[in-house]
């Protein structure tokens, strides 16, 4: 499995450093290694978050086709979002650990702090967020309860990122050492 994630990411490594280096072209700035290494770090996190995605997007499916089998008609997206969440923000911590925000050297992570950490992240835009901006595309708007969940993709997907980022896996924040910012 590592071998073909790795394979993958080679693939999809040279086109984003590309992507990367135009655009601070483009804009008159020199790419330099930190913010390469950064904009990496948000295409893997878009990368899992792609599969992230699916796997949520299939489960709430499930949970909407699993809810109308029983009877409920009214609002049933409401637990089929909820459900689907709480089984996909499992998924997403595991490769985002595993692949996106790994563990420094010498960094001492306690997995259930970073995980609980990583459902309340998600809990703003996967839940809070999410709910709200379903119920202005379903019921204000009437967009399909299938299509809605699309649209929150681009709206909660850089959110989702930064907060990972800053609060679960405590990284972009300046370090102490010996009493002086680095």
């Amino acid at each position: 499995m590592s071998k073909i994630l790795t394979a993958a990411w080679t693939v999809i490594e040279k086109p984003a450093i590309w992507f990367y280096t135009l655009v601070l072209k483009i804009a008159g700035r020199t790419p330099d290694e930190e913010g390469k290494k950064s904009f990496l770090q948000f295409v893997k996190f878009c990368v899992v978050g792609v599969s992230n995605t699916l796997v949520n997007y299939l489960l709430y499916l499930l949970f909407l086709y699993i809810f109308a089998q029983c009877g409920m008609t009214d609002k049933r997206y409401i637990p089929a979002q909820a459900m689907a969440f709480i089984l996909s923000v499992l998924w997403s911590y595991f490769w985002n650990n595993r692949y996106v925000f790994k563990a420094a050297e010498g960094e001492a992570r306690v997995w259930w702090k970073t995980l609980i950490k990583t459902y309340i992240s998600y809990a703003f835009t996967g839940l809070f967020l999410n709910m709200l901006l379903l119920y202005l595309w379903i019921d204000v708007l009437h967009l399909s309860e299938v299509v809605a969940p699309i649209i929150n993709i681009f709206i909660n997907v850089p959110i989702n990122f930064i907060i990972n980022k800053v609060f679960a896996y405590g990284q972009g924040r300046k370090k102490e050492r010996n009493g002086r910012k680095e």
